[in-house]
């Protein structure tokens, strides 16, 4: 047995109330093929674009290898002009990527290249933000802190997606205090000797091509792998439940500060506590599932 990995609903246009009864409200995933290509500026949505408006502007990278433990968990592994890492991606197989690049910061002028989807989410403008990855670059599972619900939408070369919702946590050995699975967990090749409880993890699998945008509900797991060189656009809309408000807080205030305190504090200790934590915690799931 192995983890069951279902397909999302495809669609290449959807009304508003199509999505919100049948997607948003449900909290259901939903990939809409092609769906920048009715921007006014789509043709601005490419690496020479960028490459070109922000090749000087220096910008922090990151590589496939969890964060090492004696350092802040979002201290990048070096830093490149835009022009220089944008070639070493295209020009190579390479697993660095840019994360949180803020375009209302760096690049305002892309914030007029683009509509935000006319789908009833209300969106948080201030914070439309880019990804970017070399052809071997992927970011581990995790689900994103804010809890927002985000229509993610992609450019360039194809990336795999796979999703899974928060009751499929125990399964994919949630860390305590983090918003991320065991680091060792190779969702490629998944180790089913070593990881039992993934086979019981049900979620679904994505391929993305240049201009697809994928609804990812809030709080619902991703690991994001780069098939070749490619950036991608998240839109984050404000969580729209007071519960999934006060979880929110939860976790960017307390969670957060907790973990980096005692990662401060205990260093690689604490770091290896909470993914022996984690394996116990998806051990006495499998044995409840099985038993």
């Amino acid at each position: 047995r192995q983890m069951i990995l279902g397909n999302v609903d495809i669609v290449t246009d959807i009304s508003k109330e199509d999505f919100q009864n049948n997607y948003f409200k449900k909290h259901k995933p939903l990939l809409i093929r092609n769906f920048a290509s009715r921007w006014e500026a789509f043709d601005k949505w490419n690496f020479d674009f960028i490459r070109e408006k922000a090749g000087e502007q220096d910008v922090p990278l990151y590589d496939n290898k969890p964060a090492d433990a004696s350092k802040s968990s979002d201290a990048p592994v070096t830093h490149m002009k835009m022009k220089d890492y944008i070639d070493t991606i295209r020009n190579k197989p390479s697993d660095l990527r840019i994360f949180f690049y803020i375009i209302t910061d760096r690049l305002p002028e892309l914030l007029k290249n683009f509509t935000y989807p006319d789908l009833g989410m209300k969106f948080f403008k201030r914070l439309p933000t880019l990804f970017f990855g070399g052809g071997e670059a992927h970011v581990l599972m995790h689900y994103d802190v804010d809890l927002g619900d985000f229509p993610h939408i992609h450019f360039e070369g194809k990336k795999r997606i796979l999703l899974f919702d928060q009751k499929q946590s125990v399964y994919l050995y949630k860390v305590p205090l983090s918003v991320h699975t065991i680091y060792e967990v190779d969702y490629e090749n998944p180790d089913y000797e070593k990881f039992p409880a993934l086979k019981y993890a049900q979620g679904y699998e994505i391929f993305m091509e240049h201009g697809d945008a994928l609804f990812i509900p809030g709080g619902f797991w991703h690991f994001n792998r780069y098939l070749e060189p490619g950036f991608s656009m998240s839109l984050r809309a404000l969580p729209n439940k007071p519960a999934v408000f006060a979880n929110m807080l939860y976790h960017v205030f307390v969670m957060r500060y907790t973990d980096k305190f005692m990662r401060k504090l205990f260093k690689a200790k604490w770091v290896n506590y909470k993914q022996k934590w984690a394996y116990e915690k998806s051990s006495e799931a499998l044995a409840k599932h099985e038993g």
